[in-house]
């Protein structure tokens, strides 16, 4: 079994289109389709929920996070 090494950059070009979480510096978590980012990790999500202490606080048709706010992007497995 051959493994290849994935950068981040791999990583987050598969992702564009599917669920993901962005997690900010502040603890706040921005849960949506991931439409696009750029080199300076600035986000743009579609049908966007916000959760704070895990408690779904707004929902977005589109948010826009500044880069420089993202502590990580993770994939997000899709609700039934």
């Amino acid at each position: 079994m051959s493994l290849r090494k994935q950068t981040p950059s791999d990583f987050l070009k598969q992702i564009i289109g599917r669920p993901a979480v962005v997690k900010l510096n502040s603890g706040v978590d921005y849960r949506g389709v991931l439409a696009c980012l750029d080199g300076y990790m600035n986000i743009a999500l579609e049908q966007t929920e916000e959760y704070v202490n895990g408690q779904l606080k707004n929902t977005y048709g589109d948010a826009f996070i500044q880069g420089n706010n993202v502590l990580y992007i993770s994939t997000q497995k899709r609700r039934m």
